[in-house]
């Protein structure tokens, strides 16, 4: 019998978290201060993780815990207190790439479950068969792999596959890149990506033969920046091949990006599990997520690269909607919802609500009230809480946005 894969989301904050969880995610993912791969969204303290472990657990979502620097000598000497403040937390599962790790894990806190990350770089069975010897309950694939090396992997092991889905990919291989710590001394595998490939690059050498395509825009030229990845269209077909986690990359983007593109997958999976024979890609799923911010989509190597086929790479970062503000409540005496402001609009412009249910609104902002009753032009402060005309409840945490026209 075929256990229904989960939908796995980033949460680089709680409130990361709270929205992934609202918009339908099976289990998410977090890191801590130290010791995993994005400093800048590590922002789960012993605090804030124990609660993030208690309010997912209390919607039956899992929490697993990155844990994937390359370790040195001094990480190895820190790392048993972290690992037996996790086990005592109760998350389901830590995320690892160093073997020394992995055996750190499984003698420390054996009751913890390991999932190996894709930083590990695994690409062929007999890499899994190794890690699931060492105890590994779970394999994050490496995103060069396609569908038919992912079946034979499953063919080959027990293991459970996580697969990322959809989001940013890495010119280097899975994410093992030196290219940050040699141009700004800030090291990828140890958490602090410069993530230098996005930069805009103004210099190139001739190359006598060789022609790559160059991507301008009004802010420069960018030769190393990757398309997004994109794998809706390919659902059935990870199924088919024995992945059991659909995996979302974006611990360091907005709770707009989170909410709108955890829905997006949560829908299409659960369209394709009530009628796997007529599963087909929605226009509306495809409208849904070009309205984040994102580089071209790409199936990335998941049909395998032929010869003559231009490579994933080279595309121009796309902001087509502004996150504006979220629902905090209803007033059903005033006829208002209670909105908090994350970026600046205006009486007279039209907006889009996006709900938890994954339904879509347009809003005409006929009026703006304080929360003394007071009309305003436009909220002038961040985070401010406004009142705005609507005929009926909404649910909290609904997305407020703006299309961008350029």
């Amino acid at each position: 019998m075929m256990v229904k894969p989960e939908i796995l989301a980033p949460a680089g904050s709680p409130e990361k978290l709270i929205y992934a969880i609202a918009y339908g995610a099976d289990a998410i993912y977090l890191g801590g201060p130290d010791f995993g791969l994005r400093a800048a969204a590590a922002t789960f303290d012993q605090t804030s993780m124990a609660w993030a472990v208690e309010y997912a657990h209390s919607y039956g979502v899992r929490v697993y815990v990155a844990l994937n620097i390359f370790a040195h000598n001094r990480d190895i000497e820190a790392l048993p207190p972290y690992i037996h403040e996790l086990a005592r937390l109760g998350v389901d599962a830590v995320i690892v790439s160093d073997p020394g790790v992995v055996t750190m894990v499984r003698d420390l806190a054996p009751e913890l479950k390991i999932h190996i990350s894709t930083q590990a770089n695994t690409t062929n069975w007999r890499s899994a068969k190794l890690w699931e010897a060492l105890g590994a309950k779970r394999i994050v694939l490496a995103r060069e792999l396609s569908l038919e090396e992912i079946r034979a992997v499953h063919s080959h092991t027990s293991v459970e596959l996580e697969v990322f889905v959809h989001g940013a990919m890495c010119v280097s291989y899975s994410g093992r890149c030196l290219l940050s710590n040699y141009m700004t001394g800030r090291d990828a595998n140890q958490g602090d990506c410069a993530q230098s490939c996005r930069w805009k690059y103004l210099v190139e050498e001739k190359r006598p033969g060789e022609y790559f395509p160059v991507m301008e825009d009004e802010r420069g030229t960018y030769i190393l920046s990757s398309r997004d990845l994109c794998l809706l269209e390919y659902l059935p077909a990870l199924v088919d091949a024995g992945v059991t986690s659909f995996k979302i990359e974006g611990r360091v983007k907005s709770i707009h990006y989170v909410a709108t593109i955890t829905g997006v997958y949560r829908k299409a999976l659960d369209t394709y599990w009530a009628d796997p024979d007529n599963y087909h890609v929605r226009s509306e799923w495809l409208e849904e997520i070009s309205k984040v911010s994102n580089r071209e989509y790409t199936t990335g190597f998941i049909t395998g690269i032929r010869p003559g086929e231009t490579p994933p790479v080279y595309s121009i970062y796309q902001r087509p909607y502004t996150f504006v503000g979220v629902v905090l409540g209803y007033d059903e005496q005033r006829g208002m919802l209670l909105v908090e402001q994350r970026n600046r609009f205006r009486r007279g412009e039209t907006l889009e609500i996006l709900t938890p249910y994954r339904e879509v609104f347009d809003m005409d902002v006929t009026e703006i009230l304080d929360m003394e009753g007071q009309p305003l032009e436009a909220a002038p402060h961040p985070r401010q809480s406004v009142y705005l005309p609507w005929p009926r409840p909404l649910p909290k945490r609904s997305l407020l946005r703006r299309a961008e026209h350029v």
